[in-house]
């Protein structure tokens, strides 16, 4: 097949190959930015001097000619600011998304979550995905797809979920400062859960994952900070933890992955105790697919044709909700699992949180 050229729109033509070579430049700037972590390059930049190629390569003990190029391609980008004569820092704005992992912003676990989907091998898996309809499990994917997720989301959950996304439930944050009990279903590397037992010494929290590297992670995690014997991870499905009652029950960014939703929410309203939350955070969205024709939405849909969709249909059921699923769907699926209150309780620009109750 051969498009006829003379009937093309040259407006509409420059400004696809516009976007095109935007892309590009996006996919190769992606491996270079975590190269620069890598090499120590964003931290030797932190302190926002002017620096050489050659000064820098000197601070992290690389060769001046590759790091000449990386800077370049990085002020390319956007990402660091050239400021003339040789000379490259980092401003105060592009080192909170790229150096400092206690920053709201940091955005390298998104890079490396996206990588970790390039190779090979993943796209052979993917490709028999949407062939045979049978998904790619969590499990399958590489470890980088486990640390780059848990990277992506800990510093939102850091800046909101203890200031403003427990307040925003009805009674749970009086009910885990007097001694109640969270569980934290499909915590991943347990992130979320540290933080709730952090915030809340009186309460007992415990962390279920079904993929047993990231539980064993997490309770390293916990041990780290100081938290263990209050938090405990636990290898078990979302339709087959125990543990209960509970008076909160949270899924953060992973019930759109489950195969079962409503199976995983109709066994968490069994394990409620009278009166205890569902809180469910997931990736803001519309629900109509024209709200979602955004930046942001173009980041979720990519990551849900990569990751989320599949992993759900590698479950059982294997319902697809999608990471843009958007408020009625979801609220759909937890009335079908008997959870009758169902609202909006907070927003963030990336998160949207729904608190479900009988």
């Amino acid at each position: 097949m051969s498009v006829d050229m003379s009937i093309l729109d040259e407006a509409k033509l420059d400004e696809l190959l516009g976007k095109v070579v935007t892309d590009l430049g996006a996919v190769a700037a992606a491996p270079l930015v975590l190269l620069g972590e890598r090499l120590g390059l964003f931290r030797a930049l932190v302190d926002g001097e002017a620096v050489t190629p050659g000064q820098l390569a000197e601070r992290t003990r690389t060769t001046e000619r590759n790091v000449r190029e990386w800077l370049s391609a990085m002020a390319a980008s956007g990402y660091l600011t050239y400021g003339g004569g040789d000379r490259f820092r980092m401003a105060p704005e592009q080192s909170a998304v790229f150096a400092d992992e206690n920053s709201p912003v940091f955005a390298l676990g998104g890079y490396q979550s996206f990588l970790s989907c390039g190779s090979a091998e993943e796209r052979e898996r993917l490709e028999r995905a949407f062939r045979d309809g049978h998904g790619v499990g969590w499990h399958e994917h590489h470890p980088d797809l486990f640390a780059g997720t848990a990277r992506f989301f800990r510093p939102s959950y850091a800046a909101h979920l203890v200031d403003e996304w427990l307040p925003a439930l009805t009674g749970v944050v009086e009910k885990l400062r007097t001694g109640g009990r969270a569980a934290d279903v499909g915590c991943g590397l347990g992130h979320s859960t540290v933080m709730i037992g952090k915030a809340f010494p009186g309460a007992l929290v415990t962390g279920f994952d079904n993929h047993g590297p990231s539980v064993d992670a997490a309770r390293e995690l916990a041990a780290e900070i100081g938290v263990k014997g209050r938090v405990s991870f636990e290898v078990a499905g979302a339709k087959d933890f125990g543990g209960g009652p509970y008076e909160l029950i949270a899924f953060f960014d992973c019930l759109h992955d489950m195969g079962d939703p409503v199976g995983a929410l109709a066994h968490s309203r069994e394990q409620l105790t009278d009166g205890g939350s569902i809180m469910l955070v997931e990736p803001l969205a519309g629900d109509r697919l024209e709200e979602n024709l955004t930046p942001l939405g173009r980041a979720f849909y990519g990551a849900s044709t990569l990751i989320c969709t599949p992993a759900s249909q590698s479950q059982e059921v294997g319902r697809a909700l999608g990471a843009q699923a958007g408020e009625e769907r979801t609220r759909q699926v937890a009335w079908e699992a008997g959870l009758t209150c169902f609202r909006r309780a907070a927003q963030t620009p990336f998160n949207v949180v729904y608190e479900a109750r009988v």
